[in-house]
């Protein structure tokens, strides 16, 4: 009953609604059994329960089947067929089975608002029908024709072309067929007619190891989580009073193996979880682990969102770090890329034959600094998709956090644009609302999980209130990357010394605005890379002088206003700059200087973490007052660091190689103090100069005491 143009259109591969053909359908008063299995001989269908309904008839010699069957009604068939080599084939005919995703996800899809997108979108191992089998289900709204391919059909898009879900733009099939472990892509053909590149899912959650591209299916995790007692208190802490030091890590290139290949999740667990707790870090952020094609994009040009890199071996496996990090009281974060990503063929762009998931108008849809797309926020289906991978993060992995890269490039229509290049928004502005609208959106869907995710923005510009609840006209992260403090104190520190007496307010001036935002402090990859040098480099003056000055830097860092965050190699002062194409140089770690950085940052974060008065009011603004301002000729910088019930501990940083004797300055009260901390000891590699331990204040809080050079000291009473 077949049409020749219909026949065609199957053996072409271009029927775009194959399950009004193929499957059982009713043709008058009986039904009939279509099946295209391609260079088929024979083929013989029977029940699923093994009762035989008769052989086919071919209608093409390509492998089109069709013929009469004594069924009640539509229903899956299993055929059997056979080849001109002899071999034979049995499969169960997928067009036989009805959708497994339901009208209200055509609702919620489209509306933008389904918060499990990844249950329903990609592939999933089900149970259908009474059937063990695989679900798949991709967006493509405006394809002509989306088949699934992989290595289980040859790659061939005749043959398992999907359903098109018209309310939603969502193709689905259900193959009855458990392929967890098999290689798959789609093959889709767009509204011009054009057979694209094949695609990669968008919600895989497993990916081959590049150079190969496609998508893996895979279950989900079947980890049984045993960090109980981490999540339970960070769902009840505010984290702005919490300690919060953070250790940035590619998971590439810390550690490698005896080869010099990656390490896996675990192999990872066994060396990097050790030394965080040993380094007392708090937490650890890794640079993007998502998929990602090329190794020097550092993961910041993702094309698989929702698998973790296959360099680094299973997804298991990095559930298995998570759940050791937590027991071993270490929070995960990501380094999460919403703002843009790659053209790569396989990947998002033009996903359909049309800009789907970008911009058309390169003025809004690429990104002229890294060559890339950018999404498309004010879609609502994509902004579905980021807000769901966020979730997914923080439901399926246990993440603690998501840093969020480039927020301000999100920001600003005309970021990195010359006038002419970019569009204003409807009030002739260059503010991206649509952008904006998606960050309140994702932060308040994250937040309101209320498992304890938090989400930290790199954001390096003046937009107010990045750190500010939605309610309040904020944008709704638990944090900002304080850009400014790392900037100035940089600047500052790399001018030779006698210098620094003419630029104190590089260090002051952030005290203006510390307690704006809810900040973070970072020294992190970015400032080791593309010529600038690692940060023992930048420092000034002799090599005696640069670890000086390295050493009190972070102690003065770690007594500042603001979260820690530090990247991986700096703790032992490496020399070179970062590359992600080897390990750290842990050799220098046999030579003095080198551990004894390492030694000052693990005693501060110790420091940090068990004064209460250095991390509860990190954010506020009456933890923190100044004792000396204004000795810039002296380059001496002193403040104090309160919490409410906590003893209050006094910093004091010194930023020229003199040794001052009887430097006078007020304490916060007058009896005996305490040196917790000095950065010049001879542990350290210093030159051992210091007050013995203790100083004594006079009444008022008046105490001379000895500054060592290029130092940071902290002091709490002796009380």
């Amino acid at each position: 009953m077949l049409s020749q143009a219909r026949i065609d259109a199957l053996i072409a591969g271009r029927e775009a609604d194959p399950f009004a053909v193929l499957g059982v359908h009713r043709e008058g008063r009986t039904f009939v059994a279509r099946c295209f299995l391609p260079d088929a001989q024979t083929v013989q269908a029977q029940t699923l329960d093994g009762k035989d309904m008769g052989t086919l008839a071919r209608l093409h010699d390509a492998g089109l089947f069709a013929g009469p069957v004594r069924v009640k009604g539509p229903q899956p068939l299993r055929f059997r067929a056979t080849y001109a080599d002899g071999a034979s084939h049995e499969t169960v005919d997928p067009y036989g089975f009805g959708p497994v995703l339901g009208p209200m996800d055509d609702y919620f899809i489209a509306e933008g608002s389904h918060l499990r997108l990844f249950d329903k979108l990609g592939a999933h191992l089900v149970d259908h029908e009474g059937v063990a089998g695989t679900h798949f289900a991709v967006w493509a709204p405006n394809a002509q024709r989306v088949s699934i391919v992989g290595d289980f059909n040859g790659w061939d898009g005749r043959r398992h072309a999907m359903r098109l879900r018209a309310d939603s733009g969502i193709w689905e099939i259900f193959l009855p067929e458990r392929l967890e472990g098999r290689a798959y892509k789609y093959e889709i053909i767009g509204p011009d007619g054009v057979v694209l590149p094949l695609k990669a899912d968008p919600f895989a959650f497993r990916s081959e190891l590049r150079p190969a591209t496609a998508s893996v299916v895979a279950a989900l995790p079947a980890h049984v989580w045993k960090d109980t007692a981490h999540r339970d208190h960070w769902q009840s802490a505010d984290a702005r009073r919490q300690p919060i030091s953070i250790y940035e890590v590619h998971a590439g290139s810390w550690q490698r193996d005896d080869a010099g290949g990656f390490l896996s999740w675990d192999a990872l667990a066994d060396r990097l979880i050790p030394y965080v707790v040993d380094m007392g870090f708090t937490h650890i952020e890794f640079l993007p682990i998502s998929e990602h094609p090329y190794d020097p994009s550092w993961g910041y040009q993702t094309t698989g969102l929702y698998a973790p890199s296959a360099r680094f071996g299973e997804p298991e496996g990095f559930a298995r770090f998570i759940d050791g990090a937590h027991r071993a009281g270490i929070s995960v974060i990501l380094d999460w890329v919403p703002a843009h990503f790659p053209t790569d063929a396989h990947g998002l762009a033009r996903f359909d034959g049309t800009a789907l998931y970008e911009h058309d108008d390169p003025r809004k849809g690429f990104h002229p600094d890294w060559n890339t797309a950018i999404y498309n926020f004010g879609r609502r289906e994509v902004s579905a998709f980021l807000t769901n991978n966020a979730l997914f993060w923080a439901e399926r992995y246990h993440i603690d956090a998501l840093r969020v890269d480039a927020v301000a490039s999100m920001l600003y229509l005309d970021y990195s644009r010359k006038a002419g290049e970019w569009v204003p928004n409807a009030d002739g502005g260059r503010e991206n609302w649509e952008a904006v609208d998606f960050l309140q959106g994702m932060n308040r869907a994250l937040y309101g999980m209320g498992v304890g995710a938090i989400t930290m923005a790199e954001e390096s510009t003046s937009w107010p209130k990045v750190s500010h609840p939605v309610h309040e006209g904020g944008l709704g992260f638990g944090f900002k990357w304080n850009m400014g403090f790392m900037h100035d104190t940089l600047r500052y520190l790399q001018r030779d010394a006698v210098h620094r007496c003419h630029h104190h307010d590089d260090i002051t001036f952030g005290l203006l605005y510390a307690f704006t935002e809810n900040y973070v402090l970072p020294l992190s990859h970015d400032e080791v890379v593309h010529g600038k040098g690692s940060l023992l480099n930048k420092m000034a003056g002799d090599d005696w002088q640069k670890f000086a000055t390295l050493r009190a830097y972070y102690a003065m860092m770690w007594g500042y206003p603001g979260k820690k965050l530090l990247f991986m190699g700096q703790e032992f002062a490496q020399r070179g700059e970062w590359s992600e194409e080897r390990a750290l140089d842990w050799h220098l770690l046999d030579h003095l200087p080198h551990r004894g950085v390492q030694a000052v940052v693990r005693d501060i974060n110790r420091l940090y973490r068990d004064r209460t008065a250095l991390h509860a009011r990190d954010c506020e603004g009456e933890g923190f007052h100044w004792l000396l301002v204004n000795a810039a000729e002296d380059s001496v910088f002193a403040w104090a660091r309160h919490a409410p019930g906590a003893k209050p501990v006094v910093v004091i940083s010194h930023f020229t190689p003199l040794l001052r004797h009887g430097y006078g300055l007020r304490l916060p009260h007058g009896g005996r103090w305490r040196e917790i901390l000095n950065t010049d000891a001879a542990d350290y590699g210093g030159s051992g100069a210091g007050n013995n331990g203790m100083v004594e204040a006079q009444d008022d809080g008046w105490v001379h005491i000895t500054l060592p050079p290029l130092a940071t000291l902290m002091l709490e009473p002796d009380v």
